[in-house]
């Protein structure tokens, strides 16, 4: 069985993050894709973010009855940093050996994985999938990976390679959609419509509980 993994702040998710998270599944043939919201981002310690509550709530909101997608707290239940080495060590325990597991990463975030926790180890736990980001390059990935020290070999698929892991470590491209988090908590704060950009139940959940504003509730 193929499981995926996407993390993310999910501040708030939006419909990039759904559509993305639905290509994934019919892509990579998963039997499902768990979305996993950070608990304490360890990299968003100079940008506050909203509570993992919330955070949560509206990612469970998103994904509603969906039978390939699946909202998990497993980083809230840790203490300390959200790290996705821990996280994916914890979820290869739970699923077992014989169980694919697939880490989805945008390009921006794995340009900065050099700074991320045990980051040589994810390679050995799980097949990497990079994802398309708007101003990044995938072909800057070669040099990255050397610089990394992490061996590879490539294939007759361009967007296909083997770690030293037997691993793979895959390239996609799903639907571009210029939405940001960072842009629906400025048009919220702003007083403009965020209808469209996220599902109506998170717009609802984001107005009736004030959040991205002056006067946040709880």
């Amino acid at each position: 069985m193929r499981y995926g993994v996407f993390g993310g702040t999910f501040d708030p998710i939006h419909m990039g993050h759904l559509r993305t998270a639905e290509e994934m599944v019919q892509q990579l043939n998963l039997t499902k894709l768990f979305l996993i919201p950070a608990a304490t981002p360890p990299h968003k310690n100079r940008t506050p973010v909203s509570a993992f509550r919330h955070r949560f709530e509206m990612a469970k909101m998103a994904v509603g009855n969906s039978h390939k997608l699946e909202v998990l707290d497993i980083e809230a239940r840790r203490k300390g940093p959200s790290y996705s080495v821990d996280t994916l060590r914890e979820l290869r325990s739970f699923l077992g050996g014989e169980n694919d597991l697939y880490f989805i990463v945008g390009l921006e975030g794995f340009f900065e994985i050099h700074t991320w926790k045990e980051y040589r180890l994810l390679f050995d736990l799980a097949h990497f999938v990079v994802v398309d980001r708007m101003g990044y390059r995938y072909q800057d990935i070669f040099p990255y990976l050397a610089k990394l020290g992490i061996d590879y070999r490539l294939t007759n698929n361009a967007n296909r390679m083997i770690l030293a892991s037997g691993n793979c470590f895959l390239h996609m491209a799903p639907t571009r959609m210029d939405i940001s988090s960072t842009q629906i908590r400025s048009l919220v704060r702003q007083g403009l419509s965020i209808r469209y950009l996220v599902p109506d139940e998170v717009m609802n959940y984001i107005l009736a509980k004030r959040l991205y504003t002056k006067d946040e509730g709880n």
